[in-house]
């Protein structure tokens, strides 16, 4: 599978990307009409929702190998 270090690197990139489509969130919604960006609004919201799974996907597993490693 994944050893710790690809893991963390992994949750790093995705925490990193996560912070970058919160802030296209921001951009578009404090927009004069917001609702012009609607799909980009909705295509931004469903990546937030997908990455913050795969995010506690990671923590979860990082928490089992940390479990399995007695720490």
């Amino acid at each position: 599978m994944y050893d710790e270090a690809e893991l963390l690197e992994a949750k790093r990139q995705i925490d990193s990307t996560l912070h970058k489509i919160r802030e296209v969130v921001k951009t578009f919604e404090a927009k004069d009409d917001p609702s012009r960006y609607k799909s980009q609004l909705t295509l931004a919201k469903r990546r937030l929702k997908a990455f913050g799974i795969a995010n506690q996907l990671i923590e979860d597993k990082l928490a089992e190998l940390k479990a399995a490693s007695g720490r």
